[in-house]
């Protein structure tokens, strides 16, 4: 088994459909962290998940998970990596007892004490159809068959949309007792912040098929803010120091890409923390001098 550094390394990576593009798309993923993957609905989270998976075929780029070609490695990679999506991908028919029959014929490293575990902490029926669960049992479910493999790399898509907060809550809390080793990985891409802000160590953002921003989520959090001033005065701040300007009936609202150097070139200027969602919305409308 080949050392790696990084679980997850796009580079270039590119897919062209007639609309949208996925443009040149780059980032990491280091060996025992998690990546919050952000962006709105259509953005291209999921091609992007799916090029890495080799779902999709990309038109351009490079792409390696736990060190291995996407490609040439498929059926490596496969057996150590596991993958939660929003949908449901198991059948209507089968119940959790079925699952693990199937899986441990799927996977080498399969754990049916593990998983029986899991099963009996997310409190899921063993014989109950998978038709007759919640949203919420489904992607505890799912959640419960990606982690009883001892799977190297996770994969989330929008794996938190529409879950209740106690049930998200419980879910992220998992996800760090995960991660404890330090061997293992996670890629989530959510477009709800509040949960990336919980746990993420970095992220990536991306609008239109660009990655807008990547990096250590701390660093981003702490580099960017949001000044608050009138209109007028909005016109005296260098747009060099900008990422974009949102008005309203009171005044501007102007996002920085350095807090601490603002607040010395424009002293007496209040300058607030930004959040992740607003480090995303102020991004997309980069480019935009002004938006409401």
């Amino acid at each position: 088994m080949i050392p790696y550094e990084n679980a997850i390394s796009l580079s270039g990576v590119t897919k062209r459909y007639e609309g949208f593009t996925l443009d040149h798309v780059s980032f990491t993923v280091p060996k025992g962290s998690i990546m919050g993957f952000i962006g709105q609905n259509g953005a291209g989270k999921t091609t992007t998940i799916r090029s890495l998976l080799n779902i999709t075929n990309i038109d351009e780029g490079e792409i390696k998970l736990l060190g291995l070609d996407h490609i040439r490695d498929e059926t490596e990679i496969k057996k150590r990596i596991a993958v939660v999506f929003d949908e449901l991908p198991f059948h209507d028919l089968f119940n959790a007892k079925d699952m693990a029959r199937i899986f441990e014929g799927l996977y080498p490293a399969w754990d049916n004490a593990a998983y029986a575990k899991y099963l009996e902490r997310f409190q899921l029926p063993v014989k109950k159809k998978i038709g007759q669960f919640s949203k919420g049992m489904k992607m505890k479910l799912q959640i419960a068959c990606a982690l009883s493999h001892n799977a190297e790399l996770l994969v989330m898509d929008e794996a938190t949309t529409g879950l209740d907060p106690v049930v998200r809550d419980e879910i992220l809390h998992l996800f760090m007792e995960y991660l404890q080793d330090g061997e293992r990985s996670i890629l989530m891409s959510s477009h709800i912040t509040s949960d990336l802000e919980k746990i993420a160590d970095s992220v990536a953002f991306i609008d239109k098929g660009n990655i807008l921003l990547t990096g250590y989520k701390d660093e981003i959090l702490e580099a960017h803010g949001i000044i608050k001033c009138s209109k007028e005065d909005a016109q005296n701040i260098d747009m060099a120091d900008v990422v974009s300007i949102r008005t309203n009936h009171f005044g501007a609202e102007i996002m920085v890409t350095d807090r601490n150097a603002a607040a010395c070139k424009y002293s007496g200027a209040i300058i607030d923390p930004a959040s992740l969602d607003d480090i995303m919305l102020y991004y997309v409308h980069k480019g935009e001098r002004e938006w409401s």
